[in-house]
């Protein structure tokens, strides 16, 4: 069974960075896509972005490209979000997630291993 945990979330203020951390264990990550979730009360999960395993290729949401970034440690086995230059409509509680397979899917339904999420707040 392949788990995966966050951490890393926290306040900051507009304009700050902060990098969370998704650690995976059970399985080797080499035929998985990684991909980080967030969701505030009341809305739908929305994709932030993904990375392939195998190859590093990166796919990210409209509303975080050039800000967010995306990487992964193989040594172990862990996938980074780092956020720079955030803002206040980026608070959420961010999840990372797993999808086994090559294609880079944003529908969370495509995901199958869901860690319990971290907590991100931006000040204004």
């Amino acid at each position: 069974v392949l788990l995966v945990e966050e951490s890393g979330g926290g306040l900051v203020q507009a304009g700050g960075s902060l990098r969370l951390s998704c650690a995976a264990s059970g399985r080797t990550l080499s035929g998985y896509v990684m991909g980080w979730f967030r969701q505030v009360p009341g809305k739908e999960r929305e994709f932030v972005g993904a990375i392939r395993w195998s190859t590093g290729t990166t796919y990210y949401a409209n509303s975080v490209k050039g800000r967010f970034t995306i990487s992964r440690d193989n040594a172990k086995n862990t996938v980074y979000l780092q956020m720079n230059s955030l803002k206040p409509e980026d608070t959420a509680s961010y999840y990372c997630a797993a999808a086994a397979g090559s294609i880079i899917p944003t529908a969370p339904a495509r995901y199958n291993s869901w860690g319990p999420g971290t907590q991100v707040t931006v000040s204004s």
